[in-house]
């Protein structure tokens, strides 16, 4: 599994390589203290995630996640929790945050779940941040690119951005997990998302599920 890590700070890049380097089926390839030199490392190694400071001089993990988009997935490593920087990293394409305090145990157990493709926080977790600030986002009108989804299809994304997990799909929808599964394949591959956390962000952005501050 090949890594980039990308931190303004020497410390803590260097602790993060050295870190993850303990590990048998990590390779850390490459160091990067902006994101300029993260996304010219990222092209030339392409690795299969990045641990990025969503602060960093220059071009911020922001941006540079941006250009990013469609290559290596993108952990964000942050200081606080509730962080609009977060929300704008996730809408750029990041699959997931972690802080900076993070245990060695959590930090490994993140690295491979966002290389295969899992959804790396729980679904209410990522429900939660995504709500809290897209409500601070001028309302949205349903995206064209919603009309490519079943009737079925429609639901489950909702569900699945309202914060429930495929076996609370299921049980709702009284049908298999498989099912919701296949569901949540074809809504990702429809809207072009790589993951749940995009699928989360598309259904706020496109005015599909409304945040709770705009209700009522």
């Amino acid at each position: 599994m090949r890594i980039v890590v990308a931190d303004d700070h020497l410390v803590v890049r260097t602790g993060f390589a050295e870190l993850l380097g303990t590990q048998a089926d990590f390779d850390v390839v490459g160091t990067a203290a902006d994101g300029v030199e993260a996304v010219r490392l990222c092209r030339e190694l392409a690795p299969d995630v990045v641990l990025m400071d969503v602060r960093m001089p220059g071009m911020n993990g922001i941006e540079a996640t941006r250009q990013l988009a469609g290559g290596p997935r993108v952990l964000i490593l942050t200081t606080f929790d509730l962080d609009e920087y977060i929300y704008d990293a996730l809408r750029a394409g990041a699959s997931g945050f972690l802080l900076k305090d993070v245990t060695a145990e959590r930090l490994f157990e993140a690295v491979r779940v966002i290389a295969v493709g899992e959804a790396l926080l729980a679904p209410t977790v990522t429900r939660r941040l995504i709500s809290e600030f897209a409500a601070l986002r001028p309302a949205s009108v349903p995206s064209a690119e919603l009309e490519a989804l079943t009737p079925r299809e429609t639901q489950v994304l909702r569900l699945v951005a309202e914060g429930l997990s495929n076996p609370e799909i299921a049980v709702r929808l009284s049908v298999t997990e498989e099912t919701v599964k296949t569901h949540v394949s074809r809504v990702l591959n429809k809207l072009g998302l790589r993951d749940r956390t995009q699928a989360v962000v598309t259904a706020y952005e496109s005015g599909l599920v409304v945040p709770r501050a705009r209700r009522g």
